[in-house]
């Protein structure tokens, strides 16, 4: 076999053209396993050899021909391998690889195409996958029968190994393409793109070719989009276009984006995540929004977009969350201000979502997701009606455990009783009885005094507010709030409590700066100070950060700021006080 190898480690060249001629003129069904894995070495032993260029002669040689229909696809292996490494002739290896996809049986090159794809190396995945996508296409094109079941093959065994790669979450990351996702996704988009025209052509006749695409561009939505970050206006972004190449080819297949999203069998049969990923391309990217039905309501969309939303505000992950947060407040900005009833906060999707979104308000530590779901907390407020507000606010205050959060809703409060009193906007929930029921919620020391008032500051400082706003706003006799009636119950159970509260963490906080400034004086070592930490003052957490671990002087600070604090709360009670004295001065 000169043409093919001049000689292998095992056999000199007469050997090899013997066993050469030998396959020639053996019929098909007389080879042998053998035979076609001793074929598959001599291959791979040439290439070896820089014989890319005798492997494409042997191949291409007309007496060769009838051998290659029976044994060339044991050559797609080698042959793909060389072109990945881009080290020996790739462009010989891939004439030859082109030339067998036209004369092997299309059954047998596919079988040998899912093989290397199965076995793809880590470091070649993208490699790889550019090399046999159009290979898989020029085969697919030649089968003839199971061929929708084959693509469906094709296309999860393309995907299995897509999502290994790491995916790109910035413009710079995406353009590097460091581990080729990106050129992946062109490949594989304009590959699909070939499937959906023909299921086009076909039109009806080709239930199975639709079937399978759809699983392909759900999954897809679930395993890959899902992870990348998304954006328009990035020029010319592939994982962008391999977006909307996905969302065309469900409208292709006719998925209906309102059947998977709302309602039908569809909905139920396919994963959350999937239909999660498709809400946020259809809704906030507006990818195919044009062939969505327009005759939906706001609220509804809003209604069923929430499980979706709850479900990405539960991850862990960032690009999860950025989905979102942007699917919740592009879902709230299309309703109008004031308009969900109470009824729908009994849904459990409208329960478990504002409970994620206030899960990342207090222990997300990424600052523009926080300030991201602030924006969607307060625009969800917004669009609650008043009955709505009512209950929402009693809902955080019982359940947030966060002085940070209770202390928004406390401001918002406030917000609520200003607009129903004023003409036109009056209403039993923010006036009278029901919100007296409230205000007993807002105006409370749970933990007595025991209460941490440096942790608690935001909450007790609104609430504070709130009461003097009150007090000044809502004058005896014609007090709409209600609040004047409820004064003395107010000065006994809250003001007193806090009074309480605030004389022993003075005094507590105090002594603490006090003996800071002793050890600093004295100039401790450091094991005296650690000694000393056994004290309420080690366990303090000032964001996320232990005091005792701060240095001196910023445990100075922390301590010095902790007794402002205390000072402005009871300046604010001192405050209470002389309005409800001038208020009984002026009623006597």
């Amino acid at each position: 076999m000169t043409d093919v190898c001049e000689e292998t480690p095992a056999m000199d060249e007469d050997q090899v053209n013997s066993v050469i001629q030998r396959w020639r003129d053996t019929p098909e069904e007389d080879l042998k396993p053998e035979d076609y894995e001793q074929f598959r070495s001599l291959g791979s032993a040439c290439l070896a050899e820089n014989g890319a260029a005798r492997i494409l002669r042997f191949i291409e040689d007309e007496k060769n021909q009838q051998l290659m229909v029976s044994m060339g696809h044991t050559l797609v292996a080698p042959l793909v391998n060389e072109v990945v490494k881009k080290e020996k002739c790739p462009d010989h290896c891939q004439a030859a690889l082109t030339h067998l996809t036209t004369i092997c049986r299309p059954d047998e090159l596919l079988h040998s195409l899912l093989q290397i794809i199965q076995d793809v190396h880590p470091t070649v995945i993208s490699e790889t996958i550019i090399t046999v996508v159009p290979l898989f296409q020029t085969v697919l094109l030649e089968l003839e029968e199971r061929r929708a079941a084959s693509v469906g093959l094709v296309l999860s065994a393309l995907l299995d190994q897509l999502v290994r790669l790491p995916v790109p979450h910035t413009e710079q990351q995406e353009v590097d393409d460091e581990f080729g996702l990106c050129h992946c996704c062109e490949v594989l988009a304009q590959f699909v793109k070939c499937l959906t025209e023909e299921v086009k052509r076909k039109d009806d006749d080709d239930e199975e070719m639709r079937t399978e695409l759809l699983q392909f561009c759900l999954r897809t939505l679930r395993e890959l989009l899902l992870e990348a970050e998304l954006k328009q206006d990035r020029k010319v972004s592939p994982l962008w276009l391999f977006a909307t190449e996905i969302m065309a080819t469900l409208v292709v297949v006719k998925a209906s984006a309102s059947e998977l999203l709302f309602y039908g069998s569809l909905r139920k049969s396919q994963c959350r995540e999937s239909r999660a990923c498709l809400a946020y391309l259809l809704f906030v990217q507006l990818i195919t929004a044009d062939s969505f039905p327009a005759v939906f309501s706001p609220v509804f969309v809003l209604q069923c977009n929430m499980e979706y939303i709850s479900q990405l505000l539960s991850s862990k992950k960032e690009s999860h969350l950025l989905k979102g947060l942007a699917l919740f407040a592009k879902s709230l900005e299309n309703v109008q201000d004031n308009r969900l009833p109470v009824s729908l906060l009994e849904l459990p999707t409208f329960y478990s979502a504002p409970q994620n979104l206030r899960q990342i308000l207090t222990d997300c530590p990424m600052q523009h997701l926080r300030k991201s779901g602030l924006h969607v907390f307060q625009l969800f407020i917004d669009k609650l009606d008043v009955e709505a507000k009512h209950k929402f606010f009693r809902c955080m205050l019982k359940t947030s455990s966060h002085a940070g959060v209770e202390g928004y809703i406390v401001k918002n409060i406030r917000n609520q009783v200003e607009f129903s009193m004023e003409p036109a906007n009056g209403n039993k929930w923010f006036l009278g009885e029901e919100f007296l029921s409230l205000l007993a919620l807002v105006l409370c020391v749970p933990q007595a005094a025991e209460t941490d008032l440096l942790n608690s500051m935001d909450r007790i400082m609104e609430s504070l507010n709130l009461l003097r706003y009150l007090l000044i706003r809502d004058k005896e006799p014609w007090s709409k709030t209600g609040v004047w009636a409820e004064l003395c119950r107010i000065k006994d159970e809250y003001l007193k409590t806090l009074r309480v509260c605030i004389g022993l963490s003075r005094g507590y906080y105090s002594a603490e700066l006090n003996a800071l400034r002793e050890d600093q004086k004295l100039k401790a070592r450091e094991a005296r100070d650690a000694a000393r930490c056994g004290t309420l003052v080690s366990r303090m957490t000032v964001k996320h950060e232990k005091v005792s671990n701060m240095s001196p002087e910023a445990q100075r600070q922390v301590l010095q700021s902790a007794l402002v604090t205390f000072d402005l709360m009871e300046s604010l009670i001192f405050r209470i006080d002389e309005i409800t004295a001038e208020n009984l001065k002026i009623q006597t």
